[in-house]
């Protein structure tokens, strides 16, 4: 008998330049063009998944975008490699179960839902900066399993917030300086500094 329904999941890790941090990719969407990032348990209640998540000992963090979550495992804990085979059967049978990843509703806006979404009362820099990092800043970003928000622009100084596991990563500062900074300074002349605002 051919079982319909839900389609089968798989899962598979990615190293980032984190150590701390490992992205666990699904064949899904389970985001879609949207990330979130729960910097402890207490902020997880708009996700089930989170909430689940949390629920094991050695999880620190949890950050959900497009098509992955990227964890971040407390300091403690030995290794990643002894830990993965359990994180990826989790997610496999939560996907495959139609688990409940974020409910929309729940969602309050807080110093967390920064937005990378030009709105219509963003001023001319304000629109250059959102879609320079929206084109070039996100999709190389959410290779390494995190993402990057846009959270002010005050004369020349953009203030971006680091999520999942670009938050507290050693080489997020480098590539926030050399890369990000060094590319806006380029491309939109107004900008004269980049600074990442701490979760």
């Amino acid at each position: 008998m051919i079982k319909t329904g839900n389609p089968i999941i798989s899962i598979y890790t990615e190293m980032t330049p984190n150590p701390e941090t490992m992205k666990f990719v699904a064949n899904k969407l389970l985001y879609p063009g949207k990330s979130i990032d729960f910097a402890d348990e207490s902020l997880a209640a708009p996700s089930p998944l989170a909430k689940e998540l949390f629920s094991f000992p050695f999880i620190k963090s949890v950050f959900i975008a497009s098509n992955f979550v990227t964890l971040t495992k407390t300091n403690d804990t030995e290794d990643w490699q002894d830990v993965i085979p359990t994180i990826k059967q989790f997610l496999k049978d939560y996907l495959e179960n139609g688990g409940v990843v974020v409910n929309e509703d729940e969602i309050v806006q807080s110093k967390q839902e920064a937005t990378n979404t030009v709105s219509a009362d963003d001023d001319d820099v304000v629109k250059r900066i959102k879609e320079l990092l929206e084109n070039y800043v996100k999709p190389a970003v959410e290779m390494d399993g995190g993402a990057i928000q846009f959270k002010s622009y005050n004369e020349g100084v953009v203030n971006l917030m680091l999520q999942g596991s670009c938050s507290g990563c050693p080489s997020s500062m480098i590539t926030l300086k050399s890369g990000i900074e060094g590319m806006m300074k380029r491309m939109i002349p107004e900008v004269t500094e980049v600074v990442a605002e701490a979760e």
